[in-house]
C-alpha cells in the first residue's frame, strides 16, 4: 500500500488542522481500547471472572471511538479532500468489531479470540499510517 501522496494528490490543499488531529486522537483512542480489551480478556481467561463485565463496558467504548474515528476519516476525505483510505479502512473495522462483539455475546470464542487478535493487528497499522500519511 502505497501511502505517501501521488501526482493526483500533491496538488491538493492539506486538511484542516482540527480534522486531521480529530482523526489522529480517534485512532489512538480507539487502539488503546482495543489494547485494553485484550488485556482484560486475558485477566478474565486466567481466572479473574470479574474483567467480563470491564471488557464488555470496555467493548463498547471501543465501538463507539471506532465510530468516531469513521466520521472524522470521512471529514478528511471529503470536505477535508484528504485520502479515502481511512474511510474504507474504518468501514471495515467497523464490520469486523461489530462481528466480534456478536461472536463474543453469542460466545463463539473459535472465532472471537482470532478475530480479535485480527482486529488489533488491522487497529494498530492503522493508527500508523494515519499518523504518517496525514503529516
Amino acid at each position: 500500500m502505497n501511502v505517501s501522496p501521488g501526482p493526483a494528490e500533491a496538488g491538493r490543499s492539506r486538511a484542516p488542522a482540527w480534522i486531521v488531529w480529530s482523526l489522529r486522537s480517534a485512532a489512538v483512542l480507539h487502539l488503546l481500547g482495543v489494547l485494553g480489551q485484550a488485556t482484560l480478556a486475558g485477566l478474565f481467561v486466567t481466572g479473574d471472572v470479574d474483567m467480563l463485565g470491564l471488557h464488555r463496558d470496555n467493548a463498547g467504548f471501543t465501538h463507539v471511538v471506532l465510530y468516531l474515528q469513521l466520521v472524522a476519516s470521512i471529514l478528511l476525505w471529503r470536505p477535508g479532500r484528504g485520502p479515502a483510505w481511512p474511510s474504507w479502512a474504518a468501514v471495515v473495522l467497523v464490520a469486523a468489531e461489530t462481528l466480534q462483539v456478536a461472536m463474543g455475546q453469542d460466545r463463539v470464542l473459535a472465532v472471537h479470540f482470532p478475530l480479535g487478535m485480527a482486529v488489533f493487528g488491522a487497529t494498530t497499522v492503522l493508527t500508523v499510517l494515519v499518523w504518517r500519511v496525514t503529516r
